[in-house]
């Protein structure tokens, strides 16, 4: 279809496509000879859930507008009159859909703005992580043991929280916009539960066959004023140990982009620029590249997937020294969520900041707050195919005309009478091969119960 796909340039980036998530297990379908030992799979979820979507309604909350959009197939009609008038009606169907019924929202669910949250309040206590207590410290001094024997520069392992909460998914979502605004909000249904996020950083993005990769790697905290931001700002890119992590990744960038980038079409636009956000600062640089002929942007998925700041460096012997450590599978965290649209752009995010939640079969609920399995990474470094391939993964054809059938996001994955939910958070952060494990423990613990907060403040906002 890209070929022959035409959108008006007044329309907004997406207008349909494929939309849903890689899981970072996606990679063993083609690196499975060098990755033979995963962790067990205790969650069943499926590795690749892409859905089909040709009729998208999209909120321009800066307009003010929502715009109803569909699409048309001229061979498939007698005339480009005939195209026309059926995509008219098509339209005006849906329309009428929204206009009839409208989104179903959980009952008594209450306005929701920055204004109705204290953010300074602290987060909440999380439980014993899935590595046991001293567990995740056990861990990172295994991997300090490979980066000191050479193994690898930089690893980047990973613990899990549990809990249980009775709020709503929604809410949680409508929580953590608040809690923690970020440039990529999702709340995704897919087989098996929902993704809720809040990621700052680009995974792969392709957009008229210009591959973008954008590293992350260096954190401060924001500054009380721009005073101090611009101390923080300055402190944290005169940081030997922040420039060489940041560096590792850029070069992983530009290695990956280079898989399938043109000869010489590799740049560099940004290096070392700090972005802010509303929580923290992070040193950013930019890596691009021209997407050679034989190559569509499921190829740039494939060969940036996982990116470097969620497995190590080098990639695959990084992902075996995690494939020890940790107990479980990964599943979406550190994978990809966003889209493909019909035009053959791309635009991924990395699965951080990001919570997986899941129906509880038990019912049980033992705390009016929430019970939530958080799962948080830190990277450890030294000094400091096509989606034919991934055919495991769940595929589906998600036609917005059924869809619209189905406001209520949660009714075709939840008991009507079941009011307990697990949620699963997944956080990073920055291990070096003289990092204090206690420290980096506690630098996950702190970015996964940031995420629980906002299962917090969806509670009480419920509860009062």
């Amino acid at each position: 279809m890209p070929g022959n796909w035409h959108a008006s340039p007044r329309l907004p980036d997406f207008t349909g496509g494929w939309v849903g998530n890689a899981g970072y297990d996606t990679v063993r379908y083609l690196e499975g000879e060098k990755l033979p030992i995963p962790p067990p799979d205790d969650r069943h979820l499926p590795d690749l859930h892409m859905a089909l979507y040709d009729r998208i309604v999209a909120f321009d909350h800066v307009q003010k507008v929502v715009l109803v959009i569909t699409h048309v197939r001229p061979a498939e009609h007698a005339s480009v009159k005939q195209a026309y008038e059926q995509g008219q009606r098509e339209l005006d169907d849906l329309v009428a859909r929204i206009e009839t019924r409208p989104v179903m929202i959980p009952p008594h669910a209450p306005e929701l703005s920055i204004g109705d949250v204290d953010l300074s309040t602290p987060p909440p206590t999380l439980p014993v992580s899935s590595l046991g207590e001293g567990g995740y410290q056990q861990a990172v001094q295994s991997v300090k043991k490979y980066i000191q024997a050479g193994d690898a520069f930089q690893v980047v392992p990973s613990q899990r929280f549990e809990l249980r909460t009775s709020v709503d998914p929604f809410d949680i979502y409508r929580a953590l916009r608040v809690v923690n605004p970020s440039p990529y909000m999702f709340y995704l249904q897919i087989s098996g539960g929902m993704l809720i996020g809040s990621s700052p950083e680009i995974l792969c993005r392709v957009h008229n066959r210009i591959i973008t990769n954008r590293p992350l790697a260096g954190t401060r905290r924001r500054g009380r004023d721009e005073l101090e931001d611009v101390s923080l700002e300055k402190e944290l890119l005169a940081d030997p140990k922040e420039q060489a992590e940041h560096i590792m990744l850029v070069d992983l960038g530009r290695n990956d982009v280079g898989r399938v980038a043109k000869p010489g079409s590799i740049a560099l636009p940004e290096v070392m620029v700090v972005e802010r956000y509303s929580h923290v600062m992070h040193i950013s640089s930019t890596v691009t590249g021209e997407l050679r002929d034989d190559c569509s942007c499921w190829d740039a998925l494939r060969v940036t997937l996982p990116v470097g700041t969620v497995s190590g460096a080098p990639k695959v012997r990084a992902m075996q020294i995690i494939d020890e450590v940790e107990k479980t599978r990964r599943g979406p965290y550190g994978g990809a969520v966003g889209y493909v649209d019909f035009a053959g752009n791309m635009d991924m995010a990395i699965a951080l900041r990001t919570m997986v939640v899941m129906p509880d079969e038990s019912g049980q609920v033992d705390q009016p707050e929430a019970q939530a399995r958080v799962a948080g990474s830190g990277q450890v470094a030294n000094g400091s195919g096509q989606v034919a391939k991934w055919s495991s993964g769940q595929v589906s054809e998600n036609k917005s005309n059924r869809a619209t059938e189905n406001t209520n996001p949660k009714s075709e994955i939840r008991n009507p009478k079941s009011s307990s939910w697990i949620v699963h958070l997944q956080a990073g952060g920055g291990i070096v091969a003289d990092s204090d494990p206690e420290a980096e423990h506690m630098e996950t613990v702190n970015k996964a119960a940031a995420l629980a907060k906002a299962v917090d403040v969806a509670q009480r906002m419920n509860h009062g």
